[in-house]
């Protein structure tokens, strides 16, 4: 990344390590154009990423959230954001910090989804030259964006899982055992880690 554009995603709200970050944007520069989906959108810190990585291969990215934040995100957790509690409601809503991002830098590459996985896939047939995963990270959840999504993913498409750890101690095994169904399935092929990021081919 430029230095412009490591600046620009520090200051967005979210959980992207810098040394993953870069990685996500190398590994999706050598993505094919066409369309790319991003599951898990927070306050736009990977959506900028992938934005400019779709920009300079001429892709489209579309990103979808409901954006009222994952359980980890929830009051009593450890990544809750008070800021990003809407007052009238009481409830965590990153659309407005997104809507900024995607105002003033997105807008020309991004089609934001504002709706849950599960109502997305049930809509969705557009075949996909990356899937990056980076949502809800429950097991029921987390398999279901992998079963639902995954399988649009063309020959060659890039599969990018996020916040893989297969130690529990280090985090949520819901990521790591989307992976584990990836290459347990044949269909996929790892050619990456870095970090928690995992880089994966569609045979």
């Amino acid at each position: 990344m430029n230095p412009e554009l490591a600046r620009l995603v520090a200051a967005v709200p979210g959980f992207m390590p810098a040394d993953e970050g870069e990685a996500l944007h190398a590994a999706a520069r050598e993505a094919a154009a066409g369309t790319w989906l991003e599951i898990g959108t927070y306050c736009g810190k990977s959506t900028l990423i992938l934005a400019d990585a779709a920009r300079s291969v001429g892709a489209c990215l579309v990103t979808v959230d409901h954006h009222h934040g994952s359980e980890e995100n929830q009051p009593g957790w450890d990544y809750h954001d008070r800021a990003l509690v809407d007052p009238r409601t009481g409830r965590l809503d990153t659309l407005p910090a997104f809507r900024r991002v995607l105002d003033d830098h997105l807008a020309d590459v991004v089609s934001p989804v504002v709706a849950p996985t599960q109502l997305v896939a049930r809509w969705w047939s557009a075949p996909l030259r990356l899937l990056f995963l980076d949502g809800n990270h429950t097991e029921d959840v987390a398999q279901h964006d992998f079963h639902a999504f995954a399988r649009h993913l063309v020959p060659g498409g890039l599969l990018l899982v996020h916040d893989v750890f297969p130690d529990p101690a280090d985090g949520g095994q819901a990521p790591w055992h989307v992976v584990r169904t990836a290459l347990g399935s044949g269909d996929f092929a790892q050619l990456a880690v870095h970090g928690s990021l995992r880089v994966l081919r569609r045979a």
